[in-house]
């Protein structure tokens, strides 16, 4: 027993190690491929490895309803078609250390989302952690200077890595409603396949330089193994391993090891990519992981389940976990 907690807990460590590297090896692959082809190789290489998963885990993919259907299509397209879409494009010119602190605001865009659409409570704590994430990425944002927002001086780059937090936010909140129905591989696994079908779309009609087609891009072996580390590890078994925490540790603490995402995406930029870093991405991506910290640990003490518990690509939703336990 002691030794299946410690391989849990290890898993549950190597799951934000790897979602922190999904920044580095999208920075990689964004310098290789089209983005619009490298974003549907990933999810090629993904719902491969997702649908194995399923098969493991679940068995078959189980029947949709007409209902469910049009929510994991809406799902496809938000999470997976415009979050990758936007990511590569990103990724292109932006440092993977900022990347991963633009994204992680994801939690607090959702905790406003849920309270504006579904009439979830803002406990004082949670507008704490609300503004807390949105200063610090304010402060990364804007180079230290959050008040050149407001002029303008942000670079179209930074706002397209918004987008993806905007996108996840969307593919969060209509998860709300499709995960009512249907377990949080199933949902993934279908909305995976529906994102892979609109980015072929993508990549079809989108103009060069931005797509080159469906056909296997030509890259180097590392950007292959790059994209293939985007498509397994860090969608399908970094998934699978902390699906795993939450049922047997219950979304709140599985949610303390997710934390660590945008800090291990830092640490590996600086090491890997030899990315310099700056004082106002450290001192932004402090307040930004705080804020995201201060909104998961409301819930504990408030007694009720987390409504989100990931800020980060790595793949899965804040507020998917409820119906798993």
């Amino acid at each position: 027993m002691a030794s299946r907690q410690t391989a849990l807990y290890v898993k549950l460590t190597l799951v934000p190690m790897i979602w922190g590297g999904m920044f580095i090896c999208g920075h990689i692959v964004a310098a290789e491929m089209p983005p619009a082809t490298g974003a549907l190789w990933r999810y090629v290489i993904a719902s491969v490895a997702l649908l194995f998963a399923h098969l493991w885990m679940q068995g078959p993919l189980p029947r949709l309803s007409l209902r469910q259907s049009l929510g994991l299509i809406l799902m496809g397209a938000t999470g997976v078609a415009a979050y990758n879409l936007c990511f590569m494009v990103g990724m292109q010119t932006v440092p993977a250390s900022r990347a991963a602190l633009i994204a992680n605001l994801n939690p607090a865009l959702t905790v406003l989302g849920t309270a504006c659409l579904f009439g979830e409570t803002l406990t004082r704590q949670r507008i704490a952690g609300v503004l807390t994430a949105l200063v610090g990425a304010s402060v990364v944002l804007g180079h230290g200077n959050p008040l050149s927002i407001l002029s303008g001086q942000v670079s179209v780059a930074d706002l397209i890595i918004f987008v993806c937090a905007l996108s996840w936010t969307a593919y969060t909140l209509i998860g709300k409603g499709v995960l009512q129905t249907l377990s949080p591989l199933s949902t993934t696994t279908y909305a995976a396949l529906a994102g892979t079908a609109l980015l072929a779309v993508a990549a079809l009609l989108m103009p060069a330089p931005f797509a080159a087609g469906v056909l296997p891009p030509k890259a180097s072996l590392l950007g292959w193994l790059s994209l293939l580390f985007l498509g397994v590890p860090g969608t399908a078994v970094a998934f699978v391993w902390f699906s795993q925490g939450v049922r047997e540790l219950g979304p709140t603490q599985a949610a303390v090891f997710v934390n660590l995402t945008p800090v291990f995406a830092v640490v590996q930029a600086f090491i890997l990519l030899q990315e310099r870093l700056e004082w106002s991405v450290a001192t932004g991506g402090a307040l930004v992981v705080a804020g995201v910290w201060l909104i998961n640990r409301v819930e504990v003490r408030g007694g009720r389940r987390p409504q989100s518990v990931t800020g980060l690509d790595g793949k899965r939703s804040p507020v998917i976990w409820p119906s798993s336990e």
